[in-house]
């Protein structure tokens, strides 16, 4: 359902823009960098956005949920993310009513990609994302319950040879229910398998005992071989309530595997609450750039305004420490609502990418602009790219 709707005019500090660079005790750094809203003409809901650079064509590939329900749609951009295509739908026609959340868009290349719903199906092209095979069923974890997926694959390949040696991927489901009787969330438990042969079988689900209450989970070979698993950890129990918004209040840690998958660290927690939806880049000279959202945790404004922010951390020890004293605020904003929607203007996703002249794109999902549709449903909603360097 597309919502074109004549929105009244954005206030200046609603309008996502850069942040700054933490520096310790000293005054912040201005963020060498950039930051566009490429969906505004669009004028639809386009959410939860994922990013591929395809070297060979020097295109990025930009997958997003657009609409209500949710369905999965492309963009393609050839000049770095300068410009954009219009959406192109991934799926083909359906009129089940549930969201189809498209998560986990994933380059293997040679003109090969992936990206899966949340919970039932997989996708393939062999064209650079022109074309999907029809939807291919994902195997369940042990019982028959949903792989429920969110991060995309990460691809160990031969360094002589470039050859794919082997897939991971994470996922997550409730083992009890889904809601407690008191209307918070249920107990959640994340899972990795692997794959040999790009997708098409995979090892049985390993239930990670270290990631007992985390859902989602981003991985990362770090330049010493070792897998960082980062991780969105479990709401805080005084937030684990019946309110709109609580899954906003998860948290986010790191969890490191120097053993390739058998064995995993306990879970250092970066952020208790408010800070999840990571997204891992390894730069050339060993340093990883974790990417993440800010739901919850900024200050509202004096006049009552909940604010919201895309934030990034660097460690330079393989993921052992973080460097939270020189974090950088990518984006911030104001939210436009007051009340029980306040929630609509925050930010979902980041997807993050190393382009070849050394630029990071981060893209975010924005309700900077949403207004209640006439079902009550935030829209538009929106997906903003930020260009930096370290």
């Amino acid at each position: 359902m597309r919502d074109q709707a004549v929105l009244p005019a954005v206030e200046a500090r609603h309008l996502p823009h850069l942040g700054c660079r933490l520096n310790g005790n000293r005054e912040p750094v201005r963020l060498n960098g950039t930051i566009q809203i490429i969906s505004e003409h669009w004028n639809r809901v386009v959410a939860v956005p994922y990013l591929a650079y395809m070297p060979e064509k020097d295109r990025l590939l930009m997958l997003v949920s657009c609409d209500y329900p949710h369905r999965a749609f492309v963009s393609w951009s050839d000049d770095r993310g300068a410009s954009w295509t219009e959406p192109m739908p991934a799926e083909k026609d359906s009129n089940d009513s549930a969201h189809h959340v498209a998560v986990g868009l994933t380059y293997l290349g040679g003109g090969k990609v992936v990206f899966s719903t949340e919970s039932t199906h997989r996708y393939f092209s062999d064209d650079f994302g022109q074309t999907w095979s029809d939807p291919v069923p994902k195997p369940p974890i042990t019982g028959g319950k949903f792989w429920n997926q969110w991060d995309p694959w990460l691809v160990d390949k031969d360094a002589k040879t470039g050859k794919i040696v082997r897939v991971w991927e994470t996922g997550w489901n409730f083992p009890g229910e889904t809601w407690r009787p008191d209307g918070g969330l249920g107990t959640i438990v994340a899972y990795w398998r692997s794959s040999v042969d790009e997708g098409k079988n995979w090892t049985p689900a390993i239930e990670v005992p270290e990631w007992f209450g985390v859902s989602e989970v981003a991985l990362c070979r770090a330049a010493n071989g070792h897998l960082i698993a980062a991780c969105r950890t479990a709401i805080p129990e005084a937030y684990n309530t019946s309110i709109p918004d609580v899954d906003h209040y998860a948290g986010l840690g790191v969890s490191i595997s120097s053993d390739n998958g058998q064995t995993w660290s306990k879970i250092n927690s970066l952020y208790a609450w408010g800070r999840h939806h990571p997204s891992l880049v390894l730069l050339p000279n060993g340093e990883i750039v974790m990417t993440y959202v800010v739901r919850k945790g900024c200050p509202n404004t004096a006049d009552g305004f909940p604010q919201f922010g895309i934030d990034a951390v660097v460690s330079r020890d393989h993921g052992l420490t973080w460097d939270m004293g020189h974090r950088y605020r990518l984006a911030e904003w104001v939210g436009n609502r007051k009340g029980e929607h306040a929630w609509w203007a925050s930010c979902q996703a980041t997807s993050s990418v190393l382009l070849p002249d050394g630029t990071i794109l981060t893209a975010f999902g924005t309700g900077y602009r949403s207004q209640p549709n006439v079902y009550n449903q935030p829209a538009p909603r929106d997906i903003g790219l930020i260009y930096w360097k370290r």
